[in-house]
Formats: structure tokens, sequence, C-alpha cells
């Protein structure tokens, strides 16, 4: 069974994975990030959640905002990978699309743990 508060919280580390890759000036691997199917989260929405929570509304919320969440990050990490380190900053701040997608991708798994019941 998946803990969906450990991938709450997986999530949320994004920005601090990210945020040190840009300190450090480390590569990443931009095609992974963007696969929403790699992460616990992304196998388990994709695999042995989708018989019993797939036909929930809030499970389709999650795989779609969970995807966009991936998408973003891996948006992030190609600025890093290209050396764009300030843009890589300003991708992170409140309101611009990665923090939204953030946000959105944590609401999503809260809707899905309350009415999955889980």
């Amino acid at each position: 069974m998946m803990d969906l508060q450990e991938a709450i919280r997986a999530h949320s580390d994004w920005k601090t994975k990210l945020r040190g890759a840009i300190s450090s000036k480390s590569q990443l691997d931009v095609s992974t990030i963007a696969r929403d199917d790699c992460c616990a989260l992304g196998k388990w929405l994709h695999g042995e959640s989708r018989p019993t929570y797939g036909p929930l509304a809030s499970h389709k919320a999650c795989v779609t905002k969970h995807a966009s969440f991936h998408k973003e990050a891996a948006k992030v990490a190609g600025a890093i990978n290209k050396g764009s380190y300030g843009e890589a900053l300003e991708m992170l701040e409140l309101g611009k699309a990665y923090a939204l997608a953030s946000n959105e991708v944590v609401f999503a798994i809260g809707a899905l743990k309350r009415e999955a019941k889980l």
C-alpha cells in the first residue's frame, strides 16, 4: 500500500533537491525527472492503484497533476543542466509554474487520500 503522506513529503522535497543542484552546479537526469511513472507515487498511480482507485475522480486528477509536476520539475532541471542557475532559481519562486504544479500535486494527493480513505 502506498503511503500518500510520504508521497506528499517526497514531492515537496523536490524543491530542496533542485535548489541543491543549483548550489552544487550538479547535472540532473531530465528525462527521468520528466517521467511520472518512475517515482514511487507514479508507479503506484499507474499500476497497483488503478483497479481499485482508478475510477475515482481524485485518482484521475492526481495522475494528471502528478504528470504536470514532473514536467515542470524537468524544466527546472533542464535550466540547471544548461548552467542557467538564475533562471532555475526564478522558476522555483512562488507563483511560477513549478510552484503551482507542486502545490497542485500535493493538493491532489491529499484529495485522493481523503476520497479513497487511505
